[in-house]
């Protein structure tokens, strides 16, 4: 059955069709000669007129049946690459319908097969990324233990000594403020100087326990969050368009979190911007992420092998079955275009 239906099949039978019509034409132009002309004897010059006449019928009937049949298999291969296209999308869902059987049906077939086994490959790393995220959140938990003692030590040793000295240092400016005014003068600059590095030490704690993850908000929170912080502390104009996407697993909303905190990161220190759109959208089964910079932009060749921060964004996309995308043009902007598929399931 399927050699009967193959595409080699089906030309064989083009080709006897295009000989059956020509022969069937010349007989029926012959038989009309004949009738025309009587018995007159067929002489060299009007054999040579009906082969040329043959000859005629057979090369029209050959562009037209050539042409029918390279339209039909151009369409089917045009169908197939548009498929492929689909696929290297992030669409893995995508079907091939209405599959002829015949060798190009049998690709269609096969793509559809890869389409499942992606699919469902997609679908491990996603659950292997819960997985690691728990993991995370369990060594994150012990990390914090450490870090708590670490930050207990450091304000021992620092803030707390300073406030320390700033109290005995105090006291002695107020014994000295009546009988010394020169000496409470210069322990008065003591205090000062001291509060500020105490000031600085605190900012500096303070900053390093900013939180670098949720923390348990939703995804469009922590972004919102995110966002308002950096525009009350850098003059960044910052537009956000968010979609409240449901049904995101853990891991997606984590990673999507530190790829837009990273890209953020990337655009404070390098790209010398001053506006950022940032756009969150689920179209179909893709969850798609925009950020986009009017900054000096780069070359993303050199960069994608140098940029740790750019190699972390794809892999953590990767890591969840996406698409990374980068496009930058110096004086122009980086734009940046993630589809991560994902499922209500």
């Amino acid at each position: 059955m399927r050699k009967v239906t193959s595409v080699r099949f089906w030309f064989i039978k083009n080709f006897i069709m295009m000989t059956c019509m020509g022969s069937l034409i010349y007989f029926v132009f012959l038989q009309f000669y004949l009738y025309m002309n009587g018995d007159q004897i067929l002489n060299t010059k009007n054999i040579l007129m009906l082969t040329l006449l043959m000859l005629m019928v057979f090369l029209i009937l050959s562009v037209q049946f050539g042409y029918r049949s390279g339209r039909n298999v151009l369409k089917r291969l045009d169908e197939l690459l548009s498929f492929v296209s689909i696929l290297r999308s992030g669409k893995y869902s995508a079907r091939a319908v209405e599959i002829e059987k015949d060798e190009i049906g049998l690709i269609f077939e096969e793509m559809n097969q890869l389409a499942i086994v992606i699919q469902d490959q997609v679908r491990s790393l996603q659950r292997l990324a819960d997985e690691k995220t728990d993991l995370a959140n369990q060594a994150h938990q012990a990390a914090v233990m450490e870090e708590r003692q670490r930050l207990a030590r450091d304000l021992h040793d620092s803030v707390s000594q300073q406030l320390f000295a700033l109290g005995m240092i105090s006291s002695a400016a107020l014994r000295t403020v009546s009988k010394n005014p020169i000496q409470t003068e210069e322990l008065l600059k003591q205090v000062a100087d001291i509060s500020a590095k105490a000031q600085g030490e605190m900012r500096a704690l303070l900053l390093h326990l900013r939180p670098i993850d949720l923390k348990g908000d939703t995804l469009i929170d922590g972004l919102n969050k995110l966002v308002k912080e950096l525009k009350e502390r850098t003059q960044l104009d910052i537009e956000c368009r968010l979609e409240n996407i449901e049904y995101l697993s853990k891991a997606i909303e984590e990673h999507v979190f530190r790829i837009v905190q990273e890209a953020l990161s990337n655009i404070l220190r390098h790209s010398q911007a001053t506006k950022v759109r940032i756009t969150l959208e689920r179209i179909k089964e893709n969850l798609h992420l925009y950020i986009s910079d009017n900054g000096k932009g780069f070359k993303v060749e050199r960069s994608l092998m140098t940029s740790y921060g750019l190699q972390t964004m794809r892999e953590r996309c990767e890591e969840l079955g996406g698409v990374f995308q980068i496009r930058s043009m110096e004086e122009e902007g980086t734009y940046i275009n993630i589809r991560i598929p994902f499922s209500n399931e």
